[in-house]
Protein backbone atom coordinates (compact mmCIF):
# COMPACT_ATOMS: atom_id res chain seq x y z
CA UNK A 1 0.00 0.00 0.00
CA UNK A 2 2.89 2.10 0.77
CA UNK A 3 4.58 2.26 -2.86
CA UNK A 4 0.79 2.48 -4.17
CA UNK A 5 0.26 5.61 -2.61
CA UNK A 6 3.50 7.03 -3.20
CA UNK A 7 3.38 6.24 -6.80
CA UNK A 8 -0.03 8.33 -7.29
CA UNK A 9 1.59 10.73 -5.50
CA UNK A 10 4.85 10.71 -7.56
CA UNK A 11 3.19 10.72 -10.81
CA UNK A 12 0.83 13.55 -9.39
CA UNK A 13 3.16 15.92 -8.59
CA UNK A 14 5.90 15.24 -11.91
CA UNK A 15 3.15 15.69 -14.35
CA UNK A 16 2.28 19.12 -12.65
CA UNK A 17 5.93 20.26 -12.54
CA UNK A 18 6.46 18.90 -16.21
CA UNK A 19 3.98 21.04 -17.59
CA UNK A 20 5.14 24.31 -15.84
CA UNK A 21 8.57 23.17 -16.39
CA UNK A 22 7.66 23.33 -19.98
CA UNK A 23 6.36 26.54 -19.85
CA UNK A 24 9.42 28.07 -17.97
CA UNK A 25 11.43 26.43 -21.04
CA UNK A 26 10.21 29.41 -22.58
CA UNK A 27 11.64 32.19 -20.53
CA UNK A 28 14.98 33.82 -21.58
CA UNK A 29 17.02 32.65 -18.68
CA UNK A 30 17.87 29.32 -16.93
CA UNK A 31 17.47 30.58 -13.08
CA UNK A 32 13.40 30.21 -12.83
CA UNK A 33 14.19 26.04 -14.11
CA UNK A 34 16.61 25.96 -11.48
CA UNK A 35 14.26 26.73 -8.64
CA UNK A 36 11.68 25.09 -10.50
CA UNK A 37 14.13 21.87 -10.04
CA UNK A 38 15.24 22.16 -6.51
CA UNK A 39 11.43 22.77 -5.84
CA UNK A 40 10.40 19.05 -7.33
CA UNK A 41 13.74 17.55 -6.25
CA UNK A 42 12.57 18.50 -2.70
CA UNK A 43 8.72 17.43 -2.97
CA UNK A 44 9.85 14.39 -3.67
CA UNK A 45 11.99 14.10 -0.73
CA UNK A 46 9.08 14.83 1.50
CA UNK A 47 7.11 12.40 -0.60
CA UNK A 48 10.32 10.06 0.73
CA UNK A 49 10.00 10.76 3.83
CA UNK A 50 5.92 11.14 4.32
CA UNK A 51 4.99 8.08 2.61
CA UNK A 52 7.57 5.82 1.93
CA UNK A 53 8.66 6.44 5.79
CA UNK A 54 12.49 7.32 4.90
CA UNK A 55 14.22 8.94 7.13
CA UNK A 56 16.84 11.00 4.87
CA UNK A 57 20.11 11.86 6.54
CA UNK A 58 23.07 14.47 5.24
CA UNK A 59 26.81 13.25 6.61
CA UNK A 60 29.36 15.31 5.82
CA UNK A 61 28.43 18.75 4.65
CA UNK A 62 31.21 20.20 6.32
CA UNK A 63 33.29 18.51 4.09
CA UNK A 64 32.12 20.42 1.30
CA UNK A 65 34.94 22.80 -0.10
CA UNK A 66 33.88 26.52 -1.27
CA UNK A 67 33.60 27.52 -4.78
CA UNK A 68 32.92 25.31 -7.79
CA UNK A 69 33.03 21.21 -7.35
CA UNK A 70 32.28 18.16 -8.35
CA UNK A 71 30.23 15.82 -6.43
CA UNK A 72 30.35 11.92 -7.66
CA UNK A 73 28.31 9.75 -6.01
CA UNK A 74 27.53 5.95 -5.99
CA UNK A 75 23.93 5.48 -7.56
CA UNK A 76 21.86 2.60 -5.86
CA UNK A 77 18.09 4.01 -6.49
CA UNK A 78 15.95 6.03 -8.47
CA UNK A 79 15.68 8.19 -5.13
CA UNK A 80 19.15 9.05 -5.24
CA UNK A 81 19.29 11.54 -8.44
CA UNK A 82 16.31 13.97 -6.49
CA UNK A 83 17.85 13.28 -2.90
CA UNK A 84 21.42 14.73 -4.30
CA UNK A 85 20.22 17.18 -6.48
CA UNK A 86 18.41 18.69 -3.28
CA UNK A 87 21.14 19.73 -1.61
CA UNK A 88 22.76 21.99 -3.78
CA UNK A 89 21.56 25.51 -5.30
CA UNK A 90 22.05 26.21 -9.11
CA UNK A 91 23.67 23.00 -9.94
CA UNK A 92 24.76 21.02 -13.40
CA UNK A 93 24.82 17.58 -14.30
CA UNK A 94 27.17 15.80 -16.17
CA UNK A 95 24.80 13.73 -17.91
CA UNK A 96 24.99 10.78 -21.15
CA UNK A 97 24.34 11.92 -24.65
CA UNK A 98 21.42 9.37 -24.51
CA UNK A 99 19.17 11.89 -22.52
CA UNK A 100 19.78 14.42 -25.98
CA UNK A 101 17.03 11.79 -27.57
CA UNK A 102 13.75 12.99 -25.45
CA UNK A 103 12.33 15.81 -26.70
CA UNK A 104 11.41 17.27 -23.50
CA UNK A 105 14.22 15.82 -21.12
CA UNK A 106 17.25 17.12 -23.96
CA UNK A 107 15.58 20.42 -23.81
CA UNK A 108 15.71 20.93 -19.81
CA UNK A 109 19.22 19.58 -19.22
CA UNK A 110 20.30 22.18 -22.48
CA UNK A 111 18.44 24.92 -20.59
CA UNK A 112 20.17 23.83 -17.29
CA UNK A 113 23.27 24.17 -18.93
CA UNK A 114 23.95 20.17 -18.74
CA UNK A 115 27.58 19.11 -19.49
CA UNK A 116 27.37 15.82 -22.05
CA UNK A 117 29.41 12.77 -22.26
CA UNK A 118 29.36 10.51 -25.05
CA UNK A 119 28.27 7.37 -23.61
CA UNK A 120 30.13 4.94 -25.58
CA UNK A 121 33.84 6.72 -25.17
CA UNK A 122 33.28 7.58 -22.09
CA UNK A 123 34.75 11.16 -23.03
CA UNK A 124 33.15 14.63 -24.31
CA UNK A 125 30.07 14.80 -26.85
CA UNK A 126 30.72 16.81 -29.60
CA UNK A 127 33.40 19.45 -29.85
CA UNK A 128 36.38 19.63 -26.88
CA UNK A 129 36.00 23.41 -27.22
CA UNK A 130 32.37 23.52 -26.65
CA UNK A 131 32.99 21.24 -23.27
CA UNK A 132 35.73 23.46 -22.33
CA UNK A 133 33.60 26.59 -22.62
CA UNK A 134 30.81 25.66 -21.12
CA UNK A 135 33.54 24.34 -18.20
CA UNK A 136 35.02 27.73 -17.88
CA UNK A 137 31.09 29.25 -17.61
CA UNK A 138 30.45 26.94 -14.88
CA UNK A 139 33.67 27.71 -12.65
CA UNK A 140 33.04 31.67 -13.39
CA UNK A 141 29.38 31.14 -11.77
CA UNK A 142 30.96 28.43 -9.03
CA UNK A 143 28.19 26.25 -9.68
CA UNK A 144 28.58 22.55 -7.99
CA UNK A 145 27.98 19.91 -11.21
CA UNK A 146 26.74 16.42 -9.94
CA UNK A 147 27.65 13.19 -11.77
CA UNK A 148 27.30 9.86 -11.02
CA UNK A 149 30.71 8.00 -12.61
CA UNK A 150 29.09 4.68 -13.39
CA UNK A 151 26.64 6.12 -15.28
CA UNK A 152 23.73 3.74 -14.37
CA UNK A 153 22.13 1.95 -11.18
CA UNK A 154 23.86 -0.26 -9.14
CA UNK A 155 22.50 -3.25 -6.89
CA UNK A 156 23.64 -2.50 -3.37
CA UNK A 157 26.83 -4.11 -2.84
CA UNK A 158 27.64 -4.23 -6.55
CA UNK A 159 29.82 -1.70 -9.30
CA UNK A 160 29.94 -1.15 -12.32
CA UNK A 161 33.16 0.48 -14.51
CA UNK A 162 34.01 3.84 -13.49
CA UNK A 163 33.75 5.86 -16.67
CA UNK A 164 36.46 8.21 -17.76
CA UNK A 165 33.76 10.87 -18.86
CA UNK A 166 33.89 12.34 -15.10
CA UNK A 167 38.00 12.49 -15.87
CA UNK A 168 37.55 15.03 -18.86
CA UNK A 169 35.50 17.10 -16.64
CA UNK A 170 37.81 16.97 -13.76
CA UNK A 171 40.72 18.03 -15.72
CA UNK A 172 39.16 20.72 -17.38
CA UNK A 173 37.25 21.98 -14.40
CA UNK A 174 40.63 22.31 -12.15
CA UNK A 175 38.65 22.01 -9.00
CA UNK A 176 38.08 19.40 -6.50
CA UNK A 177 35.62 16.20 -6.62
CA UNK A 178 34.02 15.47 -3.56
CA UNK A 179 32.86 11.59 -3.91
CA UNK A 180 29.38 10.46 -2.17
CA UNK A 181 28.66 7.21 -0.44
CA UNK A 182 24.90 6.64 0.00
CA UNK A 183 23.28 3.64 1.44
CA UNK A 184 19.41 4.58 0.25
CA UNK A 185 19.18 1.76 -1.96
CA UNK A 186 18.37 0.19 1.37
CA UNK A 187 15.02 2.15 1.30
CA UNK A 188 14.31 2.26 -2.28
CA UNK A 189 15.25 -0.63 -3.40
CA UNK A 190 17.26 -0.29 -6.77
CA UNK A 191 14.76 -0.06 -9.93
CA UNK A 192 11.65 -0.57 -8.27
CA UNK A 193 9.54 1.10 -6.34
CA UNK A 194 9.05 -0.90 -2.75
CA UNK A 195 10.01 0.92 0.10
CA UNK A 196 11.49 -0.44 3.70
CA UNK A 197 10.62 1.98 5.84
CA UNK A 198 13.77 3.59 8.38
CA UNK A 199 16.76 5.70 7.94
CA UNK A 200 19.26 6.69 4.86
CA UNK A 201 22.12 8.54 4.43
CA UNK A 202 24.43 10.21 1.78
CA UNK A 203 27.71 10.94 3.00
CA UNK A 204 30.18 13.88 1.42
CA UNK A 205 33.53 12.18 1.87
CA UNK A 206 36.99 13.73 1.69
CA UNK A 207 37.49 15.61 -1.61
CA UNK A 208 40.09 15.06 -4.18
CA UNK A 209 42.01 17.99 -5.36
CA UNK A 210 42.45 18.86 -8.64
CA UNK A 211 45.49 18.26 -10.81
CA UNK A 212 45.57 14.21 -9.82
CA UNK A 213 46.40 11.85 -13.29
CA UNK A 214 43.80 10.02 -14.99
CA UNK A 215 44.96 6.35 -13.39
CA UNK A 216 45.36 7.69 -9.95
CA UNK A 217 42.27 9.70 -9.90
CA UNK A 218 39.87 7.12 -11.07
CA UNK A 219 41.16 4.58 -8.44
CA UNK A 220 40.86 6.90 -5.58
CA UNK A 221 37.62 7.88 -6.58
CA UNK A 222 36.16 4.73 -6.83
CA UNK A 223 38.03 3.44 -4.01
CA UNK A 224 36.34 6.09 -1.42
CA UNK A 225 32.79 5.83 -3.47
CA UNK A 226 32.63 1.71 -2.76
CA UNK A 227 34.48 1.21 0.46
CA UNK A 228 32.24 3.79 2.01
CA UNK A 229 29.11 2.72 0.49
CA UNK A 230 29.72 -0.84 1.86
CA UNK A 231 30.48 0.63 5.03
CA UNK A 232 26.37 1.56 5.56
CA UNK A 233 24.78 -1.20 4.70
CA UNK A 234 23.57 -3.37 7.09
CA UNK A 235 25.29 -6.38 8.02
CA UNK A 236 23.44 -8.80 6.24
CA UNK A 237 23.54 -6.79 2.71
CA UNK A 238 27.37 -6.28 3.39
CA UNK A 239 28.27 -9.83 3.71
CA UNK A 240 26.11 -11.00 0.46
CA UNK A 241 27.92 -8.22 -0.93
CA UNK A 242 31.52 -9.27 0.10
CA UNK A 243 30.79 -12.87 -1.25
CA UNK A 244 29.35 -11.77 -4.91
CA UNK A 245 32.08 -10.08 -5.24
Amino acid sequence: MRSILFQGAFWLVSVFFVFSGAVLLLLPTRRPLMIWARLYTRSVCLLMRLIGGIDLQVRGRDRLPQGPMIVASKHQSWGDGFFLFSQFDDAAFIISDQFLKYPLIGRVFRKMQAVVVDNQRGGPAGRDGQLAGMIEDLRAAARPVLVYPEGKLSALGQKHRYRRGVYYVYKLYECPVVPVATNLGVRWLDKSWSFVPGPAAIEFLEPIPPGLPQKEFMALLEARIETRSREMLPETCANGAAQAA
